[in-house]
């Protein structure tokens, strides 16, 4: 297949990564509960947030911390834990699909919270839950093509205004069993924050080096997702069908195009539901045992939940381990990217 859609990095490392869990607990069970009374009229079972999309609790942001906080904060320990001072950054990408205002950017308000230098590059980047992936190629391209030296990725989301605008909408008289299923993943979205550091390998030889991947879309699919902070209809079923052709394809396509990783250390996925997990690993034949799971604590915490889920996982990797990290965003778009640890 022509067209860039296969990317080799030569020079670029992760250096840190971290993850902000939101503080506030919000179980499956407590949800289910608000909306009692309509389930009961609808004549439909509760428990089939944690029964089917195998998500027990999210979490919301308290009253003294945002998105935009948790990302600032999470960018400040990816820092940390990379040795990389904020007047090094050469560049700043978010990529979270909350936001609270349309302008400015969200980059603007983590930049200045980091007191990063005038001369950091910053905007927002954003792609559905993929957007975190496609920040990650972006900052190694630009530092291997030596136009950054150090590139820092953050992203927060704040499920707690689309969960508390589509409970209440749930919760009236005219709620049809219809509604219900076109919500049910809006329900399973979760809180959080995710930061990711990357530099020249040059300067950090034993550092994870980012190696690439490959990316496919499958835009005939946009319209099966579609939210804002109000709400979110999803075609589930035709999401999932969608998803998997295209990540099957995408899998197919990057064997031939030189990729082996059939035998991966670690498979970091885009986190969504158990049905999901499950069918993707069917699909392309990877052992599940090596598919860490965050979503049954955090909920889908959209372009966050990889790279939390990654941060989690960093301390058990040792060097020598390939790590694997596949996303799939609303749109459809897929990528996977090779890290060698």
């Amino acid at each position: 297949m022509s067209g860039n859609t296969t990317i080799h990095h030569e020079g670029t490392a992760l250096l840190g990564t971290s993850a902000v869990e939101a503080p506030v607990v919000v179980t499956s069970a407590s949800m289910e509960e608000q909306l009692a009374p309509t389930l009961a009229r609808l004549r439909m079972r509760a428990g089939t947030l944690a029964s089917l999309a195998g998500i027990e609790e999210r979490r919301w942001w308290g009253p003294d911390e945002d998105a935009a906080g948790g990302a600032a904060r999470a960018g400040r320990q990816a820092l940390e834990a990379a040795g990389v001072e904020p007047g090094d950054v050469g560049l700043l990408l978010n990529t979270s699909v909350y936001r609270a205002n349309l302008e400015p950017s969200v980059a603007v308000g983590v930049h200045h919270a980091l007191g990063l230098p005038s001369s950091a590059l910053n905007f927002d980047i954003t792609n559905a839950c993929l957007g975190f992936v496609n920040a990650l190629t972006l900052a190694a391209t630009m530092i291997d093509s030596g136009s950054v030296r150090y590139a820092l990725v953050v992203d927060g989301e704040d499920a707690r205004p689309v969960h508390e605008s589509t409970l209440a909408r749930l919760s009236s008289d005219d709620a049809t069993r219809r509604d219900y299923l076109d919500a049910f993943a809006t329900l399973t979205l979760g809180s959080g924050a995710a930061a990711a550091v990357l530099g020249p390998v040059a300067d950090h030889p034993g550092a994870p080096r980012v190696l690439g991947g490959i990316s496919r879309a499958r835009s005939s699919a946009h319209e099966l997702c579609v939210g804002g902070n109000d709400g979110m209809v999803t075609d589930a079923r035709g999401l999932l069908e969608e998803g998997m052709q295209l990540v099957g394809d995408a899998w197919d396509d990057a064997q031939g195009d030189g990729w082996s990783w059939k035998d991966m250390d670690r498979y970091v996925l885009h986190q969504v539901s158990t049905v999901h997990t499950r069918s993707l690993v069917e699909r392309i034949g990877i052992d599940p045992e090596r598919v860490p799971l965050t979503f049954p604590r955090w909920g889908n915490v959209g372009p966050a939940a990889l790279p939390m889920t990654l941060a989690a996982e960093a301390p058990s990797l040792r060097p020598g381990d390939r790590v694997l990290c596949m996303g799939v965003g609303s749109g459809l778009n897929t990528a996977m990217t090779e890290i060698a640890w």
